[in-house]
């Protein structure tokens, strides 16, 4: 969703300043340009300044929720869960740029331990396009939350990592493509 025309908020709603990442409120009535809605969040640009809302606070632009995730109640196997990570990495994005985070080159590492029967735990190196972002930790959390939400993932941990630098070189051609880098 991308919309030349202002979204009056239906409701006060916490956003987060980007890039520096700062937790601010909106309020209720405030005029929102939705310039990005990808991987469940929204960047918006209120009152000349760029934010980020969550996907469980759409219905503050209007728009619908996303449904949670349902469980099968089957467990799955550890190549699943694997396959399943990367498919949530891929639904995270760079709140100023519609690529995801995996196609970027940011996921350095994504490793699976398993700590019990059918509980796994995942290790993710990831860095950033600048050291100085601050939009990291949210990208970070972004990343937990969602591999957290797989079934048979009980714990994450996220590694911020600076070493190699990145650069784009370490996104995929698709990723070069879409943002018109060729």
């Amino acid at each position: 969703m991308n919309t030349s025309d202002p979204i009056p908020l239906k409701r006060d709603v916490d956003a987060s300043v980007i890039p520096i990442g700062s937790k601010v409120t909106l309020l209720k009535g405030e005029q929102a340009y939705v310039t990005q809605s990808l991987g469940g969040s929204y960047t918006v640009v209120v009152n000349g300044n760029m934010f980020r809302i969550e996907g469980q606070d759409a219905d503050a632009l209007g728009l619908e929720p996303a449904a949670p995730k349902q469980t099968t109640g089957t467990p799955l196997t550890r190549e699943e869960i694997e396959k399943e990570v990367w498919n949530q990495l891929k639904n995270c994005y760079d709140p100023e740029i519609p690529v995801n985070i995996v196609d970027l080159g940011l996921i350095y590492d994504c490793h699976l331990t398993e700590i019990g029967q059918g509980s796994y735990k995942v290790d993710v190196k990831m860095t950033l396009t600048a050291p100085g972002c601050g939009m990291g930790p949210m990208l970070a959390q972004d990343v937990q939350n969602r591999a957290l939400s797989i079934e048979g993932v009980d714990d994450v941990s996220v590694e911020l990592v600076w070493d190699p630098p990145w650069n784009q070189a370490m996104m995929t051609e698709a990723a070069r493509l879409q943002l018109g880098l060729y």
